[in-house]
């Protein structure tokens, strides 16, 4: 769990003093902590299992490992641990365990990364067993006080009754006796049809203390003694420090230390984090950027525009033969897109808070993976793994970019030239921004072929851009081929194209750029959704179909695909007059194990002016924990979506990113966003993620809408600097 916080002095403000036990190393009471007679055991809140604790007064603490990104995940994996354990929902809190503590004890908790919509669909399985293990030992410890079969006593909302005796017993009352129990291997599961807790819209844990400001994010922590630190690195990827002038930012108020951080960063130490970067801006630095400082957007675009047409390419979906269908085609359509990078641009900048000392390193941040967190300190600090530790703090946004590590090297390396101190690091907005893994830039050619009746009879979809993972992980790659890349676009598996095509090619020219990618939420379903929606919008305007028409008679072998298909557009009225001067654009996607349809509804003036009005979105993610959430997470999705679609764009100048802040780098601003209605049609039998794939189907349904609206087809990104008048 993170550091235990004091109640804070002024909640609006978030600020918070933590103890020193806490702060150094202390760890919350119920986790880990041996067991002596009952009464203290009582005192110290036993651990039921790993998942669970229960105190005294039964409070049930659930350990929840995936991070909190303002997703949903914490209330939604507490509900399935609460479903199993039949307790009362009203007395649920959660929190973290550590990723020092999931090593030591054999990684009981599993995976800790939170990314890839994974959170609730890649560990329900095993959190519900922790939660049916501890109802199985509190009801088993009520038994043995009784001296009654197990099988005669029944759990339900935090309370364990005696059919034939009518005792009951609290799960506080019992806890300590059931920690003393064995944990029982694979107990069996509800059937979610049975499920009273999960399943609901229940309201969120996070709610009240982000409301009232006491909830703490790494950009809020304050500890004894802390001092903190600016940084700025080469402003070209790859590039050095040559010199700085160190004297002049010493002498500044408040200025503690002035130092070179690796090889391409200058940080300095100051009293206040605001006496650090007006010393920092103070600095006169001479970067070296090398060969990188020679790139801008344009030598980019010409390096992925000729890889379009290069005749070596990774293959990702490959059926029958396309160029003989090609060739056979009574028409052949084709179109080339282009998707821009893109930033994060979470609202908390990249922070974190180190500790060092020759004997133990320790660091509070906000992370989507705190076991990757941990092994960064443990490189940094120059000491063991199992003397170094991660208290992890929500997150103010993740989208992905706190997946990587990188701000964490640089808090420990200045965190180790001022032993004993704690040292919060807390990037600018301008370092943020010009330092992030950003969506990878790609362009896209597609042909297809129609036969004489209009129907699709060949498809080839060539990619032209960056690989995540040849910038990230490239042990992760297969023969060179990066099958991240093809997303959405795969002959099966939990991305899978939807469409029947006779003669099919899915390829990828790989062009890397020195511009460092990254997982972007939605990854390479964003733009891969556009390609492939918009430009089945374009063949059936060849084939003078109806766009909804034109896909059914395409998926028919893709049932669920078309199910949200045909829910959305039912639910807008496809068919039907949309209010005068309004138009509709659709598009369907799965993501992530779950199938995703959009129709969009907008209004283009005279003078090119957008307006997007509504947005019908239907999901199928086989079971709802909470159907609320993942409403919410599709609006949200929706707002980040169409902030890509219509603003989001990273310009390349001299080797480094030009937008530096919100100012250049826009986002969609409240009165601009669409009315948003969800349809949550869980059909069961499996297991998707919510977070991300939504996002896919926002860009190409507004982007059809367009094209119906004014007549343009709008086919490179963003929607923004397109003029719009009509056609």
């Amino acid at each position: 769990m993170a550091a235990t916080p004091i109640p804070p002095e002024a909640p609006a403000r978030r600020r918070f003093v933590v103890g020193s036990a806490a702060a150094f190393g202390g760890l919350s009471l119920g986790l880990a902590l041996p067991f002596g007679d009952e009464a203290h055991a009582q005192q110290l809140a036993p651990e039921i299992n790993a998942w669970v604790v229960v105190k005294p007064d039964d409070t049930v603490v659930v350990r929840i490992a995936r991070s909190e990104m303002g997703q949903g995940t914490l209330t939604g994996l507490a509900q399935l641990v609460a479903e199993e354990l039949d307790c009362d929902w009203a007395r649920v809190t959660t929190e973290y365990p550590t990723p020092g503590q999931n090593l030591a004890r054999n990684r009981v908790w599993r995976n800790m990364s939170t990314g890839g919509s994974r959170g609730i669909r890649e560990s329900h399985d095993y959190v519900r067993q922790g939660g049916a293990a501890a109802r199985t030992m509190l009801v088993q410890a009520a038994a043995q006080g009784w001296n009654v079969p197990a099988s005669e006593c029944r759990a339900e909302r935090g309370t364990i009754t005696h059919a034939g005796s009518g005792r009951s017993v609290t799960y506080g009352q019992v806890s300590a006796a059931a920690a003393k129990l064995p944990v029982p291997e694979n107990p069996p599961l509800k059937d979610p049809k049975d499920w009273k807790i999960a399943g609901k819209p229940l309201k969120r844990l996070d709610t009240a203390p982000k409301l009232d400001g006491s909830q703490v994010y790494g950009a809020d922590l304050k500890l004894p003694g802390m001092l903190n630190a600016a940084i700025r690195a080469c402003p070209v990827f790859g590039g050095k420090v040559v010199r700085f002038d160190a004297p002049k930012a010493e002498r500044m108020p408040g200025v503690r230390r002035v130092l070179q951080v690796g090889d391409d960063a200058v940080a300095v130490v100051a009293d206040t984090w605001w006496q650090a970067k007006v010393a920092l801006d103070a600095l006169t630095i001479e970067w070296d950027g090398g060969a990188n400082a020679k790139v801008s957007s344009e030598t980019i675009a010409a390096t992925l525009k000729a890889g379009l047409d290069a005749p070596e390419a990774f293959v990702g979906n490959r059926a029958g033969d396309v160029k003989a269908g090609l060739a056979g085609a009574a028409r052949r359509v084709e179109a080339v897109y282009g998707y821009p990078y893109q930033n994060h641009a979470t609202m908390e900048p990249m922070n974190a808070t180190a500790r060092w000392t020759p004997e133990r390193c320790e660091v509070w941040t906000p992370t989507q993976n705190g076991e990757a967190s941990l092994a960064a300190t443990a490189a940094a600090s120059g000491l063991p793994i199992a003397k170094c530790e991660v208290y992890k703090l929500h997150l103010g946004g993740g989208f992905g970019r706190r997946g990587f590590q990188d701000w964490i090297p640089q808090t420990v390396a200045i965190a180790r030239a001022m032993p004993g101190i704690p040292v919060k690091l807390l990037w600018s907005r301008e370092e943020d921004m010009t330092h992030g893994r950003y969506h990878p830039v790609t362009q896209a050619k597609l042909v297809g072929g129609l036969d004489a009746s209009g129907r699709l009879t060949a498809l080839h979809l060539r990619i032209s851009g960056q690989s995540i993972l040849a910038g990230v992980a490239p042990q992760n790659l297969q023969d060179g081929r990066d099958p991240v890349a093809f997303q959405g676009l795969t002959p099966s598996g939990d991305g899978a194209f939807g469409y029947d095509v006779p003669n099919l090619l899915v390829d990828h020219a790989m062009r890397n750029p020195h511009v460092p990618p990254g997982f972007w939420r939605g990854v390479n379903h964003n733009q891969n959704a556009i390609y492939l929606e918009c430009f089945m919008d374009e063949l059936a305007h060849a084939a003078g179909v109806d766009p909804l028409e034109f896909r059914r008679r395409h998926m028919q072998k893709h049932p669920k695909h078309l199910a949200v298909l045909e829910a959305a557009a039912a639910r807008a009225g496809w068919g039907k007059p949309a209010a005068p001067g309004v138009f509709r654009g659709l598009a369907q996607h799965m993501g992530f194990g779950s199938y995703t349809a959009a129709v969009a509804e907008v209004s283009v003036s005279k003078e090119g002016a957008l307006k997007i009005h509504r947005i019908v979105a239907a999901t199928d993610s086989g079971h709802a924990v909470n159907p609320q959430q993942i409403a919410a997470q599709v609006e949200g999705s929706f707002a980040y979506g169409l902030s890509a679609c219509l603003y989001g764009e990273c310009t390349v100048k001299d080797g480094r990113i030009e937008q530096e802040n919100f100012n250049t780098y826009e986002v969609m601003r409240l009165a601009d966003m669409p009315k948003v209605e969800t349809i949550v049609m869980p059909s069961g039998g499996f297991w998707g993620g919510v977070g991300e794939p939504t996002i896919a189907v926002a860009a190409p349904a507004v982007l059809n809408a367009v094209f119906a609206a004014t007549g343009n087809r709008v086919r490179q990104l963003p929607l923004g600097r397109t003029d719009l008048k009509r056609a």
